[in-house]
Formats: structure tokens, sequence, C-alpha cells
């Protein structure tokens, strides 16, 4: 079966500036996709283009809708957005002011008459629960109640394809959790495909079946929630994600497979899923081992190696940073994660150590 969504080898190139470069991707029908990377990695201009408001500057993207119907995009052929049968909800919503809401979610319906246009409004007036407010305007609605206007203007025209820039960006954070829930489950229901973008991981770990982390200009990771939480294929996915802290380590070079070695212990080879054979190695490279804050435990039976720098308190217990107590060795480090229900001073010196399995080695980029 076809994917509802293919893109291959996208590219957008401002001027001589490269925004995207090398973007596949692929959707199957009702799925929902989250976009996520830091700030100018070329997230909204993905959905920009995807949209019609951005033009490519090479690749395909190919629409299989579900009437059988066929849209390809390339620089060859270009199609202006109001062909490409795809819905759009912008980050301020865009609510036309001067219109009522009803007159806001019949604005894509010009081609219908005035009664199909009524029955249209009145279905998603149901399904989104605003039967109430069909009169009103959007400056006498909350926030929540706007964006399910919005959703209900874009679902109108009954898109292939649903993309939403920063959807939950202006909601306070109890509503958002709510609402994101209740529009996965509306999208669900409609077996409708969406792609989003967004900053917050949060976010994207509820609302999204899959995960694509891009970084200047590309997409360096694809995969569900849990595939990339369990194995970030890079730096930058799981700092980005901030699966962990990061601990610097030396590679002893008389192992094979790599045993690694920290100020606050070694690793034995077995515990480590991603390390480098013997050729692989460099000891020239900054390696950094990812520490989940459960691979960390308090360790009587040897002396001090850290220093708790900084507390909090969360539903997990104390949140302690942690520095090494060694400021001079290039293993030194700031900022590791630890919780504990313990109660510890800035200052108190502990004694840890690293447990577990399955840790994740990187090499550290920019």
């Amino acid at each position: 079966m076809k994917p509802l969504i293919n893109i291959e080898n996208l590219a957008v190139k401002l001027q001589a500036t490269v925004i995207l470069t090398q973007v596949d991707l692929s959707l199957a029908k009702g799925e929902i996709l989250g976009l996520v990377g830091p700030s100018g990695c070329g997230k909204t201009t993905l959905l920009n283009t995807l949209a019609g408001f951005v033009a490519q500057s090479a690749g395909t993207i190919e629409i299989n809708a579900s009437n059988n119907q066929q849209i390809k995009v390339s620089t060859a052929a270009m199609l202006p957005a109001e062909q490409r049968n795809i819905g759009m909800i912008f980050q301020d919503y865009a609510l036309f002011p001067h219109l009522s809401v009803n007159e806001n979610i019949c604005f894509g319906l010009k081609k219908l008459t005035k009664t199909e246009q009524n029955k249209r409004c009145k279905e998603l007036l149901t399904l989104l629960e605003l039967t109430d407010f069909g009169q009103g305007y959007p400056h006498q609605l909350s926030g929540g109640q706007q964006q399910r206007v919005a959703i209900a203007r874009a679902l109108a025209p009954q898109p292939s394809l649903l993309l939403l820039d920063e959807p939950f960006s202006n909601i306070d954070a109890r509503l958002r959790n709510e609402l994101m829930i209740e529009i996965r489950r509306l999208l669900k229901r409609l077996g409708m495909t969406a792609i989003f973008v967004t900053h917050n991981k949060d976010e994207v770990f509820t609302f999204a079946d899959k995960i694509a982390v891009m970084h200047q200009g590309k997409v360096l990771q694809i995969g569900s929630p849990a595939q990339v939480c369990q194995q970030p294929n890079s730096w930058q996915v799981a700092d980005f994600l901030q699966l962990g802290s990061w601990l610097p380590v030396a590679l002893l070079a008389d192992y094979n497979p790599a045993q690694v070695t920290s100020l606050i212990g070694q690793l034995a080879p077995s515990a480590i899923v991603n390390a480098p054979a013997d050729n692989k190695r460099d000891s020239a490279l900054n390696y950094q081992l990812l520490v989940k804050p459960n691979n960390i435990e308090l360790c009587e039976q040897q002396g001090s190696n850290v220093i708790v720098e900084h507390i909090g308190v969360t539903e997990q217990g104390y949140h302690y940073l942690l520095s090494s107590i060694e400021k001079n060795s290039v293993l030194a480090f700031s900022q590791l994660s630890f919780y504990s229900q313990e109660l510890f001073a800035l200052g108190d010196k502990l004694a840890i150590k690293l447990k577990g399995e399955d840790f994740n080695l990187y090499t550290r980029t920019t």
C-alpha cells in the first residue's frame, strides 16, 4: 500500500542560503508525525513547503489521496497551495476577526452550495463541541475555543493532509495537555494524516505516532517516540530531546569492544550498546556517555567524587545537578542529573557510581 505522503530528496534554498537539504519522509494514512528540533533547523520551512507557501529547490512531494487522486509536486511541476488538498493550522490560528465562527468554518467551501456549506459546518460544530458558538466571533472565544474553530476550518474541505504549526503554544499548560489528547483522539477517529511542528518534547511524545528530529536543515532520525528515546542515533538527537546528562569518558585502548572510564567509574563493554570497534576509535574525539538519572546510584563504599551544585523538587523526589570534585581533568563535568528521595545540601560531597546496561556512547558535535 502506498504511503499517503512521500517526500524524497526535498531541498529549499533561498538565494545563497540552504534551508532544507535531502529531506526524505513518508507517512501512512492516519499517522501523525511530529517535527522537532532547535530554532532555525527548518521545521516550519518544511511545513510551509508542503503547504505550497515556499517553493522547493529540488526533490518531490507526492500525496496519494483516498479517492485515488495523486498529487505530485516537483521543481518541474509546481502546484499552488489551493490545489494540494492540504489543511493548515497556523500558530496564531489566523481566524478572520470580522467573520463569525460559522463563516470562518465555511470560508474554504465556496464551491459548495449554501445548503451543503451549512450541513458541513453543522457537522464540524458538533464534532468539535462548538454548537453554541456558531454565531459568535473569534474575540469572544477562549484560546482553546479559537483553536477548535481553526481545526474545524482546516477540516471543512476534507483535506488529505493536515499541517499544524506549533498548535498548542498559545494555551496554558493544564488546558494544553487536555486539548492535545482530545485533538489526537479526533484525528485518529477521522483517520486524518497530520504533520505538526513543536519545540516542546513533551508535546511530541504525547501527540505523535512518529517523530522526526531535525538539525541544520536535515532530518537526523525518524521513528516512534519509544524508538527515538531508547536508541537516539546521534548526539544532537539525544541532546535536543534531553534524554539524559552527558558524561565525558575516555576509551581504554586495551579493550575490544571499547571499555570506557570516567571520573565516576568504568563500564564493561557489554553495558555499551554502540561501542565503536577497535579500528573505529579515535583518541582525539570528544566521547560522551548518555547517562539517564536512573543510571546513577549512591555508593558508600568509596570516596566522594561529586559535589551537589543545584537542588530542585519534582514528582520523582529531589533533583540534583552534580559536578565532579576533580575540576582539572579533561573528564570533568558539571551538569550530571540525579534524583533521590534523600535530602542533601548544596556543597555536599557524595560518592556515586554508574549502574545498568544499554548505555549509548557518542562523539559530541555542534
